[in-house]
């Protein structure tokens, strides 16, 4: 894709345009990416009372979607800048994607994550090669450090969502959903920079613009139902108040946060698990959708393409998890999030509605705390 035409996406992000985008993404990971399946869950379609399915991307390479976009942004670089090898910043899955990718060329690959990041993707993203640099702060201070290691060699940055390249990669999904749910009526995806919403959207718009596309993201991360609520692009710190990000109108005040969907219950519960990590009040346990600020390119889609985007109260993650877990599924909370939203709010399902499990790489005490629940009875547990 050239520099214009990511520019034209940008300032008219229609579907159309992203089509043949997708379409050439979905030639280059032919071979790379699993077509991963989809299973109908007849315990939450009977608790919504709509037919659901799950879209498992938790059983993809590295266990996220992630590596669609990243592999794709890899493959088709320039390959002189390529062989200097690749940078990237990200909680996890995306650096397991870049490290795939990278040693599927045979580059080097230096991965900078947050100080506390999730020990697993950690680990797994070393074990394909990578070189992990750990940051204070959170992604933005990891993706500041990325952009300046590359500028400094002249090596290729992997943006974890903000790139044309990258989001025509996750929306190859989208694709795959349509050829397996001709049916579709409603799409429910987890959100945090808006790669995966923005390019799942395109490309199910480009040929079905009925169907409905909604986004999840946890009450304590909002960055992106903040700014779509506001119509402009926001920065809201964990847990905080919104105010306005890069490209926004200065002084044009902020948004005092989004609210629960009705019906939820606080984060506060006693059915919040603990994990093996230290997760603040204030921050969400969901850790791969922990974005303080949508990107330029994503919001210019979501803002035009999705159909809106909720918020859930933390200990729906959980339930999630739990549920999920009861039927086969091993999904970190960020992968969960479409399945939070219908235990809030089951009107979100409006026709056959499919919730994408975006990851699977869990924390190990989360892990351990979700099997534990799954052991109580279904009665027990909602007492407790």
């Amino acid at each position: 894709m050239t520099a214009a035409a990511a520019d034209d996406r940008s300032v008219a992000p229609d579907a159309e345009l992203w089509a043949s985008d997708i379409r050439a993404a979905a030639r280059v990971l032919a071979g790379v990416a699993r077509r991963t399946r989809v299973v109908r869950d007849l315990g939450l379609s009977a608790a919504v009372g709509a037919p659901v399915w799950l879209k498992c991307e938790h059983e993809q390479h590295t266990g996220s979607f992630k590596l669609r976009g990243a592999y794709h942004r890899v493959a088709t670089a320039d390959p002189a800048t390529r062989a200097r090898g690749v940078v990237a910043a990200s909680a996890g899955n995306h650096a397991q994607g870049v490290a795939f990718a990278a040693a599927a060329f045979g580059v080097e690959a230096t991965i900078f994550v947050p100080v506390g990041a999730n020990p697993v993707k950690v680990a797994r993203t070393r074990r394909w090669g990578a070189r992990v640099e750990k940051i204070p702060g959170g992604v933005e201070a990891a993706l500041a450090a990325a952009a300046t290691f590359a500028a400094r060699g002249d090596r290729l940055l992997v943006h974890p969502f903000d790139d044309p390249t990258v989001v025509a990669g996750q929306g190859t999904i989208g694709l795959e959903l349509l050829d397996q749910m001709p049916d579709l009526g409603t799409v429910l995806v987890g959100v945090g920079g808006g790669g995966l919403i923005g390019g799942l959207a395109a490309a199910v718009r480009s040929r079905r613009p009925d169907v409905r596309v909604v986004g999840v993201q946890s009450v304590l991360s909002s960055a992106f139902a903040a700014s779509l609520r506001a119509g402009r692009r926001l920065t809201v710190p964990p847990g905080g108040a919104a105010t306005p990000g890069a490209g926004t109108t200065p002084g044009a005040g902020t948004l005092r946060g989004v609210g629960t969907i009705p019906g939820s219950r606080t984060s506060e519960q006693p059915t919040a698990p603990r994990s093996s990590r230290v997760v603040p009040a204030s921050t969400t346990i969901a850790d791969g959708m922990a974005v303080n600020a949508p990107g330029v390119l994503t919001f210019a889609l979501a803002a035009r393409l999705v159909d809106e985007i909720v918020t859930v109260d933390e200990a729906a993650f959980w339930e999630a998890m739990v549920l999920l877990h009861r039927a086969g599924h091993q999904v970190e909370p960020a992968g969960a999030a479409g399945v939070a939203a219908l235990l809030r709010r089951s009107d979100l399902a409006q026709g056959p509605t499919v919730a994408i499990l975006s990851g699977g790489n869990i924390d190990p005490g989360v892990a351990s705390r979700v099997k534990a629940l799954a052991a109580i009875p279904p009665s027990a547990s909602s007492t407790a």
